[in-house]
């Protein structure tokens, strides 16, 4: 049974925590994790960038001279895409980057993603996080005792706490997310994976339930 040791907020080893071997089975599947991050950044694009038309330009509804007799080419309207402040022809309109990525694939991807993390020693398991106060030095003197202030750090809690939520918002490299939000594209990330064993707990849960 594979193990990973258990940290207290000292950074001492407090116990131990056992893994699943169906979830922690050391496979890694760079396929499915690329189509997770591909689909999850898809996702994230508005698709709002929208050029006008000849047709929606405001103004040119008069002929600016006659068809013919001036000598110059022949024009219907100041808003032709030839002119300046005409409109665009083959400009971008408003549409949809959506992807779909059947949910077992996006937890296959998660579990992964998660094995590659372990296997390069990027998971840290703490018993909890407690703060006292909201100060973000409370949450640095943490971090700074797991050896981790310095790299871009995830951290992974059942619940965000109010104190976590306002000491963690000022750092940049720190970022907290809910064990049942946490996903292949937020996992990978980052440097480092701080769960506390409750949240390791509820992923491994989430996972089992996709797993045949």
């Amino acid at each position: 049974m594979k193990e990973i040791e258990i940290l207290n907020q000292e950074g001492k080893k407090v116990g131990n925590f056992n893994l699943d071997e169906k979830v922690f089975d050391g496979k890694v599947n760079i396929t499915l994790i690329h189509q997770a991050v591909v689909t999850y950044l898809a996702n994230k694009r508005k698709g709002t960038a929208s050029t006008k038309t000849k047709g929606e330009v405001r103004g040119g509804g008069t002929k600016p001279w006659r068809q013919k007799g001036t000598g110059r080419a022949r024009v219907g309207s100041i808003r032709s895409p030839l002119w300046r402040g005409g409109g665009i022809v083959f400009g971008p309109k408003p549409r949809g980057y959506t992807k779909k990525l059947p949910k077992k694939m996006k937890i296959g991807a998660l579990k992964s993603v998660l094995n590659a993390k372990l296997k390069d020693k990027e998971i840290i398991v703490v018993d909890s996080i407690n703060l006292e106060n909201y100060k973000t030095k409370s949450l640095l003197s943490i971090l700074r005792k797991l050896k981790v202030n310095s790299q871009r750090v995830k951290l992974v809690v059942p619940i965000i706490e109010k104190n976590l939520k306002l000491a963690s918002r000022n750092l940049k490299m720190i970022n907290t997310e809910t064990s049942n939000n946490l996903n292949a594209y937020t996992a990978l990330d980052c440097k480092k994976i701080i769960f506390t064993k409750q949240a390791l707990e509820n992923i491994q849960e989430r996972i089992k339930k996709f797993l045949s």
